[in-house]
């Protein structure tokens, strides 16, 4: 049974940071492209970023560049998102997503989700 479990949310004050963690089981890891989405509340889910199997390339939404930064531990089977310099407008649940490494990275094409974990940014 695959599982993607998000862990490193909360409350944090504009201009802080936070590192959300991302550990999966039950698949082969590396066949992955991993990535997060985030939803706000009343809004709909968004893609935010994406890393390749590798790790060798990643993809940013316009939102995120240059403040959160992707990697990946494919020896540990985990995906990290370090946030840094967080904006109340990055308030929302943020799951993490595996697409199989042969298909475009969206939300279309994510095989596995997991159950989110939500981010509180107070002005």
């Amino acid at each position: 049974q695959v599982q993607l479990l998000e862990s490193g949310g909360g409350l944090v004050q504009a201009g802080g940071s936070l590192r959300l963690s991302c550990a999966a089981s039950g698949l082969t890891f590396s066949r992955y492209t991993m990535g997060w989405f985030r939803q706000a509340p009343g809004k709909e889910r968004e893609f935010v970023v994406h890393i390749t199997w590798s790790g060798g390339s990643t993809y940013y939404a316009d939102s995120a560049k240059g403040r959160f930064t992707i990697s990946r531990d494919n020896a540990k089977n985990t995906v990290y998102l370090q946030m840094n310099s967080l904006k109340p407008e990055d308030t929302a649940v943020y799951y993490c997503a595996a697409v199989p490494r042969s298909l475009p990275y969206s939300g279309q094409t994510v095989a596995y989700w997991g159950k989110g974990t939500l981010v509180t940014v107070s002005s």
